[in-house]
């Protein structure tokens, strides 16, 4: 321990005297402006320029639009650029410049979450592939010393305005990286999973993030103020969805549009933003970028590049590694939580992935050639992968059936069909946590926690392998095939893919925490029951009757090493992740607390099982 404070300390200065020399260079050889831009209907939107002061060569022009804000306001305060990986831009003289989208911060206008994007807009209309379209066309024309192109990336929010750029088309915009991109906010991103509403996701971040601004600010809205750190409690004890709605109160529009629109209807489909993918032009390049273990936006990442890979014929690639929500420009990506990944995964992206892509693009530098069409990141063996293509061929998709007395084995026929089950009761007032400890806000770490507190409760099904006798790899998207009964008109399922280490098992770096028996969540995702057949038109279950619940997860790119096993749990609630079903039929949103009834889950063993996609 000893040992370990003295290399701390003398870490500690040097990456602050690193720091310190990136902050001094770039105050050095970059100024900053602040401008606005007007649009095609006369909007002005606020935008930053940061410019290298560097004459010697023309540069290009990186641009991200963000509804976050492009602090710190005023021409003499510099953004820390310094304690991102992604000084290297700066070291290269890019152009960059960051804007208020319309109506948020400085910018005039008004804002529309995930405003959708119109194909066939005339004169004066907009929307936010037009907003890029004009704001390119004035830099490439206004800012001195460019070279002519231009490319936009963005991270989360920024990476839906990235898609948007993408469907702009300006011949000037060259590149364009979409990462952790909001994608799809009813079937998987950020604030419903197949049409489960994300609670603690959705009420956290719109009671701040949704406030009217009457007027441009440097100053955001304030959050609610939650009178307890205790998130489980806070959210149990405040009930039904209605009681979140009154606290929201009434000036908040998202927040009703998302209680307004419980199934999935036109309004939804018009905000997906894959829905016009095929208009991007072959001359633009794109490079999809997303992290595994992201909470906010996996579903995005992974679907935008395959709605793109199949819908156009431009130059589109994918990246995913094993990151939390926008890990790779925020720290070194060598672990999540307990869970360890061997190298400095951030920093071999950008210097090998990221850095190479717009310098290609955008400056006709280097070369591409060693960037395969999916770089891919398989944890359990913790290496990088460059694939032809996603998913690929070598895929073979394995059943394997949930069998009585918690086996999990490859799918065997069939002798009695629905003779052997087990049940468990599924009590709204003591949902299944989605993490042992007790947080404030939603982790980020969730995703590759421990789980052995969800194994030891009643209200959770486990299913396992026996030790594997050889590595097995999955490389694409798993389906739970699920028979069921249940005794209420509707329920939640949630299945969990998770990797149980040995017994024996420790990391050569200790990092604190028992590692032994560790069973580290891989993929969970949940499947609101009524939505089964449809997510347009909702179905109750009929009360006891086995029924047939059947649905994907996203992606995964795990080995299950060599002596661990396959773990599968199921279980009705994950909260405060997830709102609580009430497990009758109805319009969730509207709920009111006595609507919540205890149900009764049966799971018939062998008609249930897991479909693997497994690499060969």
């Amino acid at each position: 321990m000893k040992k370990i404070i003295i290399l701390l300390l003398i870490w500690i200065p040097v990456v602050g005297f690193a720091q310190q020399n990136d902050s001094t260079w770039i105050v050095n050889n970059y100024t900053k402006k602040e401008i606005y831009i007007t649009m095609r209907d006369g909007i002005k939107l606020f935008t930053t320029v940061y410019m290298p002061k560097d004459v010697s060569e023309k540069h290009p022009i990186l641009l991200t639009r963000t509804p976050y804000s492009c602090a710190p306001y005023g021409e003499d305060k510099f953004s820390a650029f310094w304690n991102s990986p992604r000084t290297y831009f700066m070291k290269e003289n890019y152009i960059y410049v960051q804007q208020d989208v319309r109506g948020r911060w400085m910018s005039e206008g008004v804002f529309e979450d995930v405003r959708p994007f119109n194909p066939n807009k005339k004169g004066t209309e907009t929307d936010e592939a037009s907003d890029t379209y004009d704001t390119i066309d004035w830099l490439v024309k206004n800012l001195q010393n460019n070279n002519g192109n231009v490319g936009v990336f963005g991270i989360s929010y920024p990476g839906f305005y990235s898609t948007m750029a993408a469907l702009s088309n300006h011949p000037a915009l060259k590149a364009v990286s979409p990462q952790a991109p909001v994608t799809e906010w009813f079937l998987g991103d950020d604030f419903h999973h197949n049409g489960a509403f994300m609670l603690m996701d959705g009420f956290a971040f719109y009671s701040g993030f949704g406030k009217p601004r009457p007027k441009p600010t440097t100053v955001g809205a304030k959050g609610f103020d939650f009178p307890t750190k205790d998130n489980y409690g806070f959210y149990l004890k405040t009930g039904a969805l209605t009681n979140f709605t009154k606290l929201m109160g009434d000036s908040i529009k998202f927040w009703k549009d998302l209680m307004s629109h419980p199934n999935y209807d036109a309004w939804w489909k018009a905000r997906d933003a894959r829905a016009n993918v095929k208009l991007i032009s072959p001359n633009i390049a794109t490079l999809v970028v997303g992290g595994l273990y992201d909470a906010e936006d996996c579903y995005g990442a992974w679907n935008l590049y395959k709605a793109i890979e199949k819908k156009t014929n431009n130059n589109n690639k994918i990246v995913m590694g094993p990151w939390y929500h926008g890990q790779w420009a925020r720290s070194d990506g060598s672990f999540l939580g307990n869970v360890q990944w061997g190298t400095n995964t951030t920093e071999w992206y950008g210097k090998n992935v990221e850095l190479p892509f717009f310098n290609y693009y955008l400056k006709q530098k280097g070369s591409i050639n060693q960037l395969q069409e999916a770089t891919i990141f398989f944890s359990g063996a913790n290496e990088w992968k460059q694939l032809p293509k996603w998913p690929v061929d070598e895929v073979k998709y394995e059943s394997y059936a949930l069998r009585k007395g918690g086996h999990l084995s490859k799918i065997v026929p069939l002798i009695a069909p629905l003779s052997s089950w087990e049940e468990y009761i599924s009590d709204p007032a003591k949902p299944v946590p989605y993490t042992e400890d007790i947080h404030f806000g939603r982790t980020r770490e969730y995703m590759t926690d421990d789980q052995r507190f969800a194994a030891r409760r009643p209200d959770v099904l486990v299913f396992q392998t026996e030790p594997l006798e050889n590595d097995l790899t999955l490389a694409g998207p798993i389906t739970a095939d699920l028979m069921v009964a249940i005794t209420g008109t509707d329920a939640d399922f949630v299945v969990k893919l998770i990797d149980v280490f040995p017994d024996n098992f420790t990391y050569e770096k200790d990092n604190g925490y028992v590692m032994n028996g560790y069973q580290m969540l891989v993929r969970g995702e949940v499947m609101r029951g009524k939505f089964r057949n449809s997510f347009e038109k909702p179905e109750p279950f009929v009360p006891n009757k086995p029924t047939r619940v059947k649905y994907e997860l996203p992606d995964v790119a795990h080995t299950f090493k060599k002596g661990h096993r396959l773990m599968i749990q199921v279980q009705s609630s994950w909260f405060p992740l997830v709102d609580r079903n009430p497990q009758q039929f109805m319009d969730i949103y509207q709920t009111k607390d006595n609507d919540f009834k205890k149900a009764t889950i049966r799971l018939y063993h062998n008609d249930s099982k897991i479909i693997l996609p497994i690499l060969k």
